[in-house]
Formats: structure tokens, sequence, C-alpha cells
């Protein structure tokens, strides 16, 4: 996921996270009606790189529920949002599903 000269680079994982999140009707609303104030768009893609970072990154064992707190937490701290529909449960294990999809090889590295 990096590359030569220690920068992170696109992937179809990136590009896949991405995705999801853009699709993901919460988290859509609250960027179109600015819940996080004019730099809405700029706080989902940090929510991206977070999730990148969680699922690839962390040391140690990632669990659904790591990823249910840290989409939790963001919606709530960074655009002032309660989510109670059940969506953040169904994104994180989508999110672990692509994981899951990467480290079985069924996800190209460069998209």
């Amino acid at each position: 996921m990096e590359s030569v000269d220690g920068k992170f680079t696109v992937t179809g994982v990136e590009e896949r996270i991405w995705k999801l999140l853009s699709k993901w009707k919460a988290l859509a609303m609250a960027v179109e009606n600015q819940w996080g104030g004019p730099d809405s768009i700029l706080k989902s893609q940090k929510l991206a790189s977070d999730v990148l970072s969680c699922l690839f990154l962390s040391k140690g064992e990632v669990k659904v529920e790591d990823l249910e707190n840290l989409l939790h937490e963001s919606l709530l701290l960074s655009f002032n949002t309660e989510i109670e529909d059940g969506s953040i449960d169904q994104v994180a294990e989508q999110l672990m599903n692509i994981r899951e999809e990467y480290l079985q090889g069924n996800i190209n590295i460069i998209s």
C-alpha cells in the first residue's frame, strides 16, 4: 500500500472504502447539509483516511467494534450527528468485508 518513496498511493482498497462511505446515506446527508460546517467534505475525507488506517495500519487484531466506534465517534464529533438507524453496524461490516477481500488477494493493490 506504500510506494517506494514511503507515501501512500491510491489503491483499490482506498477506492472501495471511499465508494462505500460516499454511498452511506447518513454521511452523505451530513456532508450535503454541512452538518460539520463548511469543511464537511474534508471531514468525510479524513474519516475515509481514518478508516483505512484502522483497517490496515492498526497494531493487533481489528474488530468490527473498532470500526463501529470510529464511525460513531466521527459522525458525532465531526458532524454533530447521532446515527441510530443501524447503518453504522452495516457499514462497519462492509468495511471488514473489504479488508478480508484485500487480505485474500481479491482486490487489486493499485487501481
